[in-house]
């Protein structure tokens, strides 16, 4: 997820809100009868500091998140960290029996980097990470579910920070040599396997914006740098695994990338749809180009743009790098499926001399666009996120369209609220985007093979602490004990999985639980407006 930059709020022009917004449909629709396939993958997600906690026991490594929110605890927005978070390495086999109870046959976890290897090189393994990741494996096995494995999920161990992070070359043979290792140590146990997750957030936030941990401000120079040299390890990472462990092991290797839909503001503009495609490129194809196109290397747009940029600077050379022609070829092809994460669209226009212009070198002026948001779009508690439906079918058009006929598995789709129960909220944005996935794979022919819901647990948000929730199971982070309480959409989820079909809100079997005894409110710090009635709840703002 990102953190919003340059968001325009003001002369928003008509744009086809028809399209745009969140559709209204009747319960008599005929889509809603559609069934999703056989074999299809109905998954959960969370993500090792997310939920694991544990943060400094058992021979675990720091992480630059341990150090970022201990040192700057400012940078978060209430101010907490994910030193203990779910405790999920205490509670792994609750959790998996969370999944399992939903129906779930698909579990996206990550792999800490740093509790696997504390220093980040395979010269001193934690044999208690080895151990713990085997069992959560094994106890995915024993509960029907498939692993999901995510190796790298933004949590760089801080002696490779201390370095240069991942803007620098050297890490990349750490990085690697890491995904040798679990691909060594656990790939006789997993099938699907992803390198990175949302490269794009991670390099634009964590070494250009500043919105993650190490919260480096480098745009258009840290971030192009980090996204070079982990393509590069990607692409190394798959040869290597198909010339080392493919016959064995027999799995996938696939990248979770995000991308938004951007709408042309004015779609009678032809400016605002030109810059609405080169933004397309900008973001999801800055790391999707090179692997799944034909050609390879990045889009050719970006490329044009950026050297321009550069050069207007004064520059000796592009602030893109440049990839050699054996990296060219070695990061081509480099997938067996295409993780796709979606939240929220944007409007794009182009940038024209009366707007507020970009920072000379950022992304933004390198592209010349300008993003914004359609007010009549339904908000969230993230201010971040909207809720339009049609971009997530109107962005599976654009993946085939540019990269054909791969497999897609959606690896993260997932809604914001206070942490309430009955998340009504969060029920209708699911339903809405999983229509849009059963359109695209009836009427477009489009190849989803998987579906992934972020997340199975309120976690630790990032730079959003525990503020924003996306759980389909509430985490009381006020009691020790992390009490998990399912919601409404856990339900909803459920009922889904068994059906094959979208349920109707009077098909889902679901009554409010109380409060975890001792409990007045299963929320935590921030505020607390407790729901007397019904609920006997309250939720965080």
């Amino acid at each position: 997820m990102l953190l919003v930059v340059l968001i325009s709020v003001l002369g928003l022009g008509s744009a086809n809100p028809a399209l745009r917004a969140t559709p209204t449909h009747s319960p008599d629709d005929p889509d809603f009868n559609l069934q999703f396939p056989e074999k299809f993958f109905f998954s959960t997600a969370t993500a090792s500091y997310q939920i694991e906690g544990a943060w400094n026991v058992s021979g675990k490594g720091e992480n630059i998140w341990d150090r970022t929110t201990h040192e700057h605890p400012e940078l978060v927005l209430d101010r907490s960290n994910g030193d203990v978070a779910c405790d999920s390495y205490h509670k792994y086999k609750e959790d998996i029996q969370l999944a399992r109870q939903l129906g779930t046959n698909m579990y996206r976890f990550s792999l800490s980097w740093s509790r696997l290897l504390p220093t980040g090189a395979i010269d001193k393994v934690n044999e208690d990470g080895v151990r713990y990741y085997n069992a959560v494996l094994d106890e995915c096995k024993e509960n029907g579910i498939e692993p999901l494995v995510t190796i790298f999920h933004w949590d760089l161990p801080q002696p490779l920070q201390d370095i240069g992070g991942l803007p620098s070359d050297a890490v990349v043979d750490y990085m690697v040599d890491y995904f040798d290792f679990a691909f060594k140590t656990f790939g006789s146990k997993v099938k699907y396997w992803v390198t990175l997750n949302e490269p794009y957030s991670m390099c634009n936030e964590a070494y250009g914006n500043g919105g993650k941990a190490p919260a480096i401000h480098a745009e258009g120079r840290g971030d192009y740098l980090c996204a070079h040299n982990v393509l590069r390890a990607h692409g190394r990472a798959y040869r290597l695994y198909q010339k080392k462990y493919k016959a064995q092991q027999g799995g996938k290797i696939g990248m979770s990338s995000y991308s938004d839909f951007f709408y042309p503001k004015d779609p009678n503009n032809p400016n605002d749809v030109v810059a609405a495609e080169r933004w397309h490129q900008f973001q999801l194809g800055w790391f999707a180009h090179p692997v799944y196109s034909k050609d390879g290397d990045y889009p050719p747009i970006m490329r044009q743009h950026v050297d321009a940029a550069s050069k207007s600077q004064g520059l000796a050379r592009s602030r893109l790098p440049t990839f050699t022609e054996e990296e060219i070829k070695e990061i081509r092809g480099s997938a067996d499926f295409f993780g796709l994460n979606y939240y929220r669209p944007q409007l794009v226009s182009a940038l024209t001399p009366s707007d507020v212009q970009p920072p000379i070198g950022s992304k933004l002026g390198d592209a010349q666009v300008v993003l914004s948001f359609d007010p009549t779009w339904e908000k969230t508690i993230a201010d971040w996120l909207v809720v339009v439906p049609d971009g997530f079918g109107q962005l599976f058009k654009w993946v085939q369209k540019e990269y054909g006929d791969i497999e897609i598995i959606i690896t993260e789709n997932g809604y914001p609220d206070g942490g309430e129960l009955v998340d009504d909220g969060r029920v209708n944005y699911y339903r809405y985007h999983l229509l849009e996935v059963l359109k695209a794979i009836h009427h477009n022919k489009i190849n989803i093979i998987g579906y992934t819901a972020w997340s199975l647990l309120d976690n630790y948000e990032w730079f959003y602490g525990y503020v924003h929730k996306f759980g389909l199971h509430h985490v009381d982070f006020n009691d020790p004990n992390r009490t998990r309480t399912p919601k409404k959409s856990a339900a909803f989820y459920k009922k889904l999985i068994a059906t094959r079909k979208i349920p109707k809100d009077s098909e889902i079997d679901y009554t409010t639980p109380s409060p975890p005894s001792g409990s007045q409110c299963p929320s935590a710090s921030l505020a607390a407006t407790c729901l007397s009635a019904l609920l006997a709840f309250c939720f965080r703002g």
